[in-house]
């Protein structure tokens, strides 16, 4: 019996670990195909800003006017590791159509300063960044204190009042020098292959080892 149960033991380990591996074979998958879509976009030449062709990581060129009243700050570290806050922006374009622009990160100091806020233009360029399903484990937004750790859509509408679409748009020409500009970049970390690997590896030597031990027996 005891050996019965050693076997099955045995076998669900190696199961779970080649189904393991075999998850991390597509997150491979996956992330190839997201680092060729950001190649994709940021290779394209800025087009005029259409509700008809969303397409993820394009260049884009819109006008309009920003709500900065309706202004949320979503907490985020910087390339350096500091903690601050991405600006959250909503902006009326010029056919009423509302849009959040990621207009770059700021340290938490400057939160609410009326410097950041300074924009001498109406017309920008920026990139489709369609918003992803938050992480699970991340704090719930704290809305009465306008501190963002996720984008929900739900309460991005509720709080700023506008119908607003699955997306932000990550700003490209920011000129205030309080803001960091947001970069969007192709190189992710990528060890997907050499977890599979990993995970196969360790399902085969359970297998080896087991049937050495079979073997001797």
């Amino acid at each position: 019996m005891r050996q019965i149960s050693f076997s099955i033991f045995v076998f669900f380990s190696i199961i779970l670990f080649c189904s393991l591996g075999t998850w991390q074979i597509y997150r491979l998958q996956w992330k190839l195909d997201l680092i060729s879509e950001i190649n994709n976009g940021l290779s394209s030449k800025p087009i005029n800003y259409s509700n008809s062709r969303v397409i993820n990581y394009q260049k884009v060129k819109f006008n309009g006017k920003f709500d900065l009243d309706k202004q949320i700050y979503l907490y985020n570290l910087n390339g350096k590791g500091v903690p601050g806050y991405d600006i959250i922006t909503p902006i009326k374009l010029n056919t009423n159509e509302v849009l959040l622009v990621n207009r770059g990160w700021i340290e938490k100091k400057l939160k609410n300063n009326e410097n950041i806020n300074k924009i001498e233009t109406k017309s920008f360029e920026g990139i489709i960044k369609i918003i992803t399903k938050p992480n699970p484990f991340k704090p719930k937004n704290d809305i009465k204190n306008n501190v963002w750790y996720s984008l929900k859509l739900a309460d991005l509408q509720n709080f700023t009042g506008y119908k607003l679409n699955n997306f932000v748009l990550i700003l490209q020409n920011n000129q205030n020098n309080l803001i960091e500009n947001k970069t969007v970049s192709p190189d992710l970390p990528n060890n997907h292959l050499k977890y599979a690997i990993t995970w196969y590896s360790v399902a085969l030597s359970i297998l080896l080892y087991f049937l050495y031990f079979r073997k001797k027996q």
